[in-house]
């Protein structure tokens, strides 16, 4: 019985001690329970306090970011400034290759020199003094239809220069203008020279007059054809004589006429304009004349419209047969790429 007894007490204070064990377990859970949610909402109240200032560097990190992406996005969006075409009117002229020694061009409409190379130099001009030559004539009134003959004293002893008109030969006032302003003919202009009232002194005193009357201060003629060097001009003169000459229906007609038939002693000659360019149909040319003599080099005036504009074109000097040609044609080009920019940016 003492035996058995022993095991019961034995056996309950077993059951005591692990009672208590398992309610401590569970009180002590509680506690742990307890202070892992105070933990966690601690935690995630300290997290949150320790995320504001985060939350605030991160947004402001974003600010920046989107304020960085605002900006590229606006550099994108927003239009470029437009990109300046630079043409040669937007710099230099004297960046275009202008090879004649002296040169000019003249905007007619607002009297704006575009192009300018030793305007103001004395040289001599050539047979650019058929144009005075034929105003002279026209002043006078002088019956176009009236014949007048080629002598001796039209032949050039000083240059030997060669002509299709031999001594003799008779044809109207009319036809000698003609050939003296298309074809450049020395003893045509000298005829009409001679045949003027009072002779070639009268007619050379007027060359002058005309000159002095129209502004032409440095200019000098001698005589009609433009064979002696002592006929002499600036690039700025003789815009203004190529102004006046365009002011005569006959002056513009017989310069840039391309070719001509004319009957000789009963012998029909073709007569061709000394000007390549009359015959192009890319030049709209209004009053043109050649020259050219060893001591002037080659010579070209020209008014014409290029690109919308009536301009006077003045080439003296240049070296080379086509070099006169081709200053044209590049003053062409690049006033025609001008205005092109120019109506680029205007849109």
């Amino acid at each position: 019985m003492k035996g058995r007894f022993g095991a019961l007490l034995l056996f309950a204070a077993m059951l005591g001690l692990m009672a208590p064990v398992h309610a401590t377990t569970t009180k002590k859970a509680e506690p742990v329970a307890g202070k892992k949610a105070v933990a966690k909402s601690t935690g995630s109240t300290r997290t949150a306090a320790k995320a504001q200032p985060k939350q605030k560097v991160a947004a402001s990190g974003k600010a920046r970011s989107a304020a960085a992406t605002s900006k590229t996005k606006q550099a994108a969006v927003q239009p470029r400034k437009p990109v300046r075409q630079v043409t040669m009117s937007d710099g230099d002229p004297g960046r275009l290759a202008i090879h004649s020694s002296s040169a000019l061009v003249i905007d007619q409409s607002t009297g704006q020199a575009l192009i300018e190379k030793q305007p103001d130099a004395v040289v001599p001009i050539a047979s650019i003094t058929k144009l005075m030559t034929a105003m002279v004539v026209l002043d006078a009134g002088l019956d176009l239809h009236e014949v007048i003959a080629i002598g001796d004293e039209d032949v050039d002893w000083l240059k030997g220069t060669r002509s299709r008109l031999p001594v003799g030969t008779t044809m109207t006032r009319e036809t000698a203008m003609l050939l003296a302003l298309m074809s450049s003919e020395n003893r045509a202009a000298s005829a009409l020279g001679r045949h003027y009232p009072g002779g070639l002194p009268a007619f050379v005193q007027a060359m002058n007059r005309k000159a002095a009357s129209l502004g032409m201060y440095s200019s000098r003629f001698e005589e009609p054809t433009g064979l002696s060097s002592n006929n002499v001009s600036t690039a700025h003169d003789l815009a203004r004589m190529v102004t006046a000459a365009a002011r005569y229906p006959e002056i513009r007609n017989f310069s840039t006429t391309a070719e001509a038939r004319v009957e000789i002693k009963g012998r029909v000659r073709d007569f061709g304009n000394t000007n390549a360019l009359v015959r192009s149909d890319n030049w709209e040319i209004g009053i043109s004349k050649t020259g050219y003599i060893s001591e002037a080099g080659r010579c070209l005036v020209m008014q014409a419209h290029v690109a919308g504009k009536p301009v006077v074109i003045v080439l003296l000097d240049s070296n080379g047969k086509m070099t006169r040609v081709g200053d044209a044609n590049r003053i062409k080009r690049w006033m025609e790429s001008a205005s092109v920019s120019s109506a680029r940016r205007a849109a």
